[in-house]
């Protein structure tokens, strides 16, 4: 037998592979162990039925990094079915169940018909690296969003006026409830004894901040019920946000160490608008290999900066924003333009014509983002760092 599509149901201890022939007949169907030596056993049971292999995933992150790192070692070409596609392609098959098994047939005849499927490579380490920290950074983001909001509800328990007149986004007001969080606190402190508090704490804008808090404290005198709990709780959550902000300070040093080491970070950021994070995030998301996308077509629409057509009938022209893309790097790069509308001339004219043109705010910002993929890959492409046009070029 020439050729072989093995379909592998990733799970978090044990995978279902499943193998088909050229005309889509099963040859093998099997549960295994998310362990070396029980893969690298059903890739050589796979590897006897044919002369190539062509393995398919439905689930490219960590679960599956063993299986990946396996195969590649072996030299077997590897392609990426995301789990949407395979649920969406279960019901052309015959069956109404859903079980690991039959998704794994399904995504290994997915694989045998499909050939626009991503083919995965080995990552260097330095990208390995750059994604965990990254994904790190998200997480600890997004838990410092939720403590802060979980801040705000514990405020408002103890002193309306308070949580209006901090902004829990700053370190400053977060220092100031370690020491003060009830009105009645804040009122037999005063002003100045706030003040001197927080200085010795090196508190930027100490005056103001402490000024602002005893006003705030001063328009309410009733105690709330639960207010000493309130205040306790209060406490962990500032010092936990401040926790917090002390590792993602740490993540963001290692991330800018790993990614200065990389070869293209001097082209990267050279490009208006991106710096050391968004650089690492797009690394991170495109492996730093843009052979792997084959044009700079392809990598936009991999970024979900590039609009496709919903035209239906008489109705043609009617552009819209694709549903499966990388939200990270569509992240990087429409951030990144609006960054480089404020300091890059060039970006400027730009977006200034496409609102001219009469496109909304967000329409001619993802306009400059899909011009600027162009831009980056060209740069990359050539191994040169980004060099602004004359002045009279740009007015142009």
């Amino acid at each position: 037998m020439d050729r072989a599509w093995a379909g592998v149901d990733i799970g978090k201890e044990h995978h279902h592979v499943a193998v088909v022939d050229a005309d889509g007949r099963g040859l093998f169907s099997q549960r295994v162990l998310n362990d070396e030596q029980a893969l690298t056993e059903v890739i050589g049971k796979a590897g006897a039925l044919a002369d190539v292999v062509t393995w398919a995933v439905d689930l490219h992150s960590s679960e599956s990094a063993l299986l990946v790192a396996l195969l590649l070692d072996r030299g077997q070409k590897v392609v990426y079915l995301p789990g949407l596609a395979v649920n969406r392609a279960a019901g052309s098959y015959r069956g109404a169940g859903k079980t690991d098994a039959r998704d794994a047939l399904v995504i290994a005849d997915q694989a045998r018909m499909r050939r626009d499927l991503s083919v995965l490579r080995g990552d260097e380490e330095l990208i390995v690296e750059l994604r965990m920290l990254v994904a790190r950074r998200q997480d600890l983001r997004s838990d410092r969003n939720r403590m802060i909001n979980r801040l705000h509800g514990q405020l408002l328990a103890i002193c309306p006026a308070l949580e209006r007149a901090l902004d829990l986004t700053n370190l400053g007001p977060l220092v100031l409830l370690t020491g003060f969080q009830t009105p009645a606190a804040l009122r037999e402190a005063g002003a100045a004894s706030v003040t001197a508090w927080l200085r010795a704490r090196k508190v930027r804008g100490a005056a103001a901040l402490a000024a602002a808090a005893v006003r705030a404290a001063q328009a309410q005198t009733i105690t709330l019920p639960g207010e000493q709990l309130a205040a306790r709780l209060v406490t962990r959550l500032a010092e936990g946000v401040m926790a917090l902000d002390e590792q993602i300070k740490e993540v963001d040093e290692l991330i800018g160490d790993r990614f200065r080491r990389h070869r293209a970070a001097a082209v990267i950021i050279s490009l208006p608008g991106i710096g050391t994070l968004l650089g690492a995030e797009f690394l991170a998301g495109t492996g730093g290999d843009m052979e792997a996308f084959g044009s700079a077509d392809r990598l936009a629409s991999f970024a979900g900066v590039a609009p496709v057509p919903r035209d239906s009938g008489r109705i043609s022209g009617n552009l819209h924003r694709p549903q499966r893309y990388h939200r990270s790097l569509q992240r990087v790069f429409y951030t990144s333009a609006l960054i480089s509308i404020r300091y890059n001339p060039e970006s400027r004219c730009f977006y200034d014509r496409k609102r001219r043109e009469g496109k909304r705010h967000t329409q001619a910002v993802m306009a400059l983002a899909r011009r600027r993929v162009n831009v980056l890959w060209a740069l990359l492409r050539d191994g040169r760092c980004y060099e602004p046009a004359p002045p009279a070029a740009a007015a142009a």
